[in-house]
C-alpha cells in the first residue's frame, strides 16, 4: 500500500470515527439505473431489454424507446445519448431494446430482413411488446409514446413507425434508412450506400402498407443526418423526409429554416394547421453518428465517444419537437383527458363505450389495452371483433385539430358475454383422462362436437377449446379460434 493510500484510509477511518449526528454522507438524488427487464413478452426477435425509470415516475407519464446501432448496445447507447438527462428532467420512463451478435454478427437490428421488419413479426414484435409491459408496468401514457434510434437503430426506428403507427405518436431517424427501402440484406447495403431513389407518393404507399390499414393520426418524425456521412448516405435523410411528408399529406418545401449551433441546419415541415410534423436536422460536415453536445446546459448532453460526435445535442432537440418538455413542439396537445368514459353496453363480441365531450376536441381516439384500437369524432364508440366472455381495458384521449392526442383517461374494463374460450394443449390420452375427450373403438373423439381426434394414445396431440360448458372443438390452428 503507498504511503497516500494509508494517509487516505486514515483519514477516512477517522471520519467514520465521528458520530453520526455529526457528519453523515449525502445521498445519490436518484438511485434509478439501467435495469435489464425479463418476461416482457414471447420475444420472437430474441432481444434483450433494459430500462430507465426516475425515481418516483407518476403514472401517465411519456415511454421513449432507444434503439442503439451496429456493434453497441444498450448500455452504451444509455451512456452516451444523453436520454437519461431528459428522462429526469421532464418525467418519462426510457426503454432500451438491445440484440446481440447471436442476431446478427455485428450487433445490428435487422431492419431489412422480413421476418424483422414485418408488423408482428420478429424484431419488430419485440419491441412492441417492451412498450406494452412499459405501459402495463410503469403505468405510460399511451397516448405519448415515441421511438428513436442511431443507424441500424435509425432504420428500425422508421421500421416501427410504419409498422405500428397506432402505437408511437413521434419517432426520430438518426442516420438512418427509410422505411421500406429494403427486403434483404444485398438491397439492404444499396439502401445504406447507394439509396434508391423513389417519389414521396411511392415511400409514402410503403408506410401506408406496413402499417396494417391504419388511417391516422400519423407519427411527427424528425430527421438527423450528417452531411460527411460515408456510411449511410446523406440523401437517405431527404428519401425519409419524402416519406414522413408524403404520409402527413404535406409538400417536401420547408414551412421555416433555422440555424442551430454546431453547424446544424433545422427545416420544419407543418402540417395543414399550422403545426409541426417533420423536421430535419442537417449536422454540417458531420461523419456517421449521433450528435451530442456535452455540457450541463439545459441544451446540452450526452458523452463523445465512437460514433457519438460533439456537435449539438440531438436528443434534446428531439424531445421539444415530441413536446416531452411540456411544450406544444410536437407531442401530446393541450387538450385534457375526457371524463365520464362509460361501459354503455356488451355483446360476446363487442364492447360500447361514451364519455363527455372535450372542449377543442377534434376526434378521439380510443385505446384498448393501451394499443390504439379506432378513433372517432363522436363522443361514443363500439369496439368489436372481441372474444367472448373476456375483460377489456379501455383509455380514450381527445385529439386536436392538428392530430395531437392529449391526455388519456382513466382507464375501465368492459367484459363482453357468453362463455369464454378456454384452450386446452395434451395427448389424447390425457385429454380423455380430463374429461374433454371420450374414447370409441380405439379412437378418440371430443366431447360435444363428436370431431374425431385419431387414436386413442399418448402420442396424438391436439389443441381443444372449450366453446360452452362440456363442448369442445378441435383448435390446433389457433385457439381461441
Amino acid at each position: 500500500m503507498s504511503v497516500r493510500d494509508r494517509v487516505l484510509r486514515t483519514c477516512w477511518a477517522a471520519l467514520l470515527a465521528l458520530p453520526l449526528a455529526l457528519f453523515t454522507v449525502p445521498q445519490s438524488a436518484s438511485a434509478a439505473s439501467l435495469t435489464q427487464v425479463t418476461g416482457f413478452g414471447s420475444n420472437p426477435g430474441s432481444l434483450s431489454m433494459y430500462t430507465y425509470v426516475p425515481d418516483h415516475l407518476p403514472s401517465g407519464a411519456p415511454v421513449v424507446v432507444a434503439l442503439h446501432g451496429c456493434t453497441q448496445s444498450a448500455s452504451d447507447y444509455y451512456s452516451h445519448s444523453g436520454w437519461p438527462k431528459y428522462a429526469d428532467l421532464y418525467g418519462f420512463a426510457l426503454v432500451f431494446p438491445q440484440t446481440s451478435s447471436a442476431n446478427n454478427a455485428n450487433s445490428c437490428f435487422n431492419w431489412y430482413q422480413s421476418g424483422d421488419y414485418t408488423r408482428g413479426q420478429g424484431e419488430a414484435l419485440s419491441i412492441k411488446q417492451m412498450v406494452d409491459y412499459a405501459k402495463t408496468q410503469y403505468g405510460s401514457d399511451p397516448s405519448r409514446v415515441y421511438v428513436t434510434g442511431l443507424s441500424a437503430g435509425g432504420a428500425m426506428t422508421s421500421v416501427m413507425l410504419a409498422d405500428y403507427p397506432d402505437v408511437f405518436a413521434g419517432g426520430s431517424i438518426d442516420s438512418g434508412i427509410p422505411a421500406g427501402c429494403a427486403t434483404d440484406l444485398s438491397s439492404g447495403l444499396t439502401c445504406e450506400y447507394n439509396p434508391v431513389s423513389k417519389t414521396p407518393q411511392q415511400w409514402g404507399d410503403l408506410v401506408r402498407g406496413a402499417s396494417g390499414g391504419w388511417s391516422g393520426p400519423w407519427p411527427r418524425v424528425a430527421v438527423w443526418q450528417g452531411s460527411g456521412d460515408s456510411t449511410v448516405n446523406p440523401a437517405n435523410a431527404t428519401e425519409s423526409r419524402d416519406q414522413w411528408t408524403n404520409v402527413r399529406g404535406i409538400g417536401q418545401t420547408p414551412s421555416s429554416t433555422t440555424t442551430l449551433t454546431g453547424g446544424t441546419t433545422q427545416d420544419v415541415y407543418n402540417d395543414a394547421n399550422g403545426d409541426p410534423a417533420v423536421e430535419t436536422f442537417t449536422v454540417s460536415g458531420m461523419a456517421h453518428g449521433l450528435a451530442v453536445n456535452p455540457g450541463s446546459g439545459t441544451d446540452q448532453c450526452g458523452t463523445t465517444g465512437t460514433y457519438y460526435l460533439n456537435y449539438i445535442c440531438s436528443s434534446y432537440y428531439t424531445a421539444k419537437f415530441w413536446g416531452l418538455d411540456g411544450t406544444s413542439g410536437g407531442g401530446t396537445g393541450a387538450l385534457p383527458a375526457p371524463t365520464g368514459l362509460t361501459v354503455t353496453g356488451t355483446t360476446d363480441t363487442s364492447a360500447s363505450l361514451s364519455w363527455n365531450a372535450v372542449s377543442g376536441a377534434a376526434s378521439y381516439t380510443i385505446y384498448r389495452g393501451g394499443t390504439r384500437t379506432g378513433s372517432t369524432t363522436s363522443t361514443s364508440y363500439t369496439d368489436t371483433g372481441l372474444a367472448s366472455g373476456t375483460g377489456y381495458s379501455y383509455t380514450v384521449a381527445a385529439v386536436d385539430s392538428s392530430g395531437r392526442a392529449g391526455a388519456a383517461d382513466a382507464a375501465v374494463t368492459a367484459t363482453t358475454t357468453g362463455f369464454p374460450p378456454q384452450c386446452f394443449t395434451a395427448n389424447n390420452y390425457d385429454q380423455v383422462a380430463a374429461g374433454r375427450a371420450h374414447q370409441s373403438g380405439g379412437y378418440t373423439y371430443a366431447n360435444g362436437s363428436n370431431q374425431k381426434m385419431g387414436l386413442y394414445n399418448t402420442f396424438t396431440t391436439h389443441t381443444l377449446e372449450e366453446t360452452a360448458t362440456g363442448h369442445y372443438v378441435i383448435a390446433d390452428s389457433g385457439c381461441p379460434a
